[in-house]
């Protein structure tokens, strides 16, 4: 017969084990937003930019992140607290990261903190996927299948400063090269115009294939006029 004290105690290592369960098992999702951001509109802000310690990057757009999201317009996020970032993980990725993912906040980093926070928000909810280095192996790699500037320039949009193009002849350039609509969010400059800013592809649940977006994030809008601005001729904001 079971002691008077024991069934308390029996509830509550059932009930204990039950969290230490839900924790353990991989956050569902349905695709992932696979986003790139131009350098030349995120520096020409109020907010500006600092360079990487390693550099002004080169004039293309650069990763932002690979997000899992869900159709109903929701995403799970911050999945997995027991597995933090470990830059040994990446570290012969490190030159290609600094390449394709630099960080442009002030004051300049080297992209670890940028990286470790991509990883611990959005890459620990897909580990049912990849690990920590099949994470960023997965964004380089829909970079090069992306190819953004090159799908722009082969529609004949190329970047420079004061001149716009029509939205949808943005969104048609990259339709054409890979096969789905993206979504473009734009922001807009000191003189009021609207810049490239994001582009937002949706990618299947393996993150190896674009797909045609389930639902378009509710990101800044664009007017039918957006300017590509030149990142070459852009200024870093002076640091503190």
């Amino acid at each position: 017969m079971m002691k008077k004290n024991a069934r308390p105690l029996l509830i509550i290592f059932l009930v204990t084990q039950t969290v230490a369960i839900d924790l353990s098992v991989p956050k569902q999702f349905d695709f992932f937003y696979f986003v790139q951001q131009w350098p030349g509109s995120y520096c020409d802000s109020r907010r500006g930019c600092c360079y990487p310690k390693t550099g002004k990057p080169a004039e293309d757009f650069s990763i932002h992140g690979l997000w899992p999201n869900n159709a109903d317009g929701s995403y799970p996020s911050n999945c997995d607290p027991s597995n933090p970032f470990d830059e040994s993980k990446v570290s012969n990725l490190e030159s290609d990261l600094q390449e394709h993912w630099p960080t442009l906040a002030c004051p300049s980093g080297d992209g670890l903190k940028f990286w470790r926070h991509e990883w611990e928000k959005h890459g620990t909810c897909a580990e049912s996927v990849f690990n920590e280095r099949g994470y960023f192996e997965a964004a380089l790699s829909l970079k090069r299948k992306a190819n953004l500037l090159n799908a722009l320039e082969s529609g004949g949009i190329r970047p420079a400063d004061g001149k716009f193009h029509k939205m949808g002849q943005m969104k048609e350039a990259i339709t054409k090269a890979v096969g789905y609509e993206p979504y473009i969010e734009c922001n807009v400059d000191s003189s009021g115009h609207h810049q490239l800013y994001q582009v937002y592809q949706c990618v299947d649940a393996s993150a190896s294939n674009f797909i045609e977006c389930p639902i378009f994030p509710h990101g800044r809008s664009c007017g039918n006029e957006v300017e590509f601005p030149s990142f070459s001729s852009a200024s870093i904001r002076d640091e503190l």
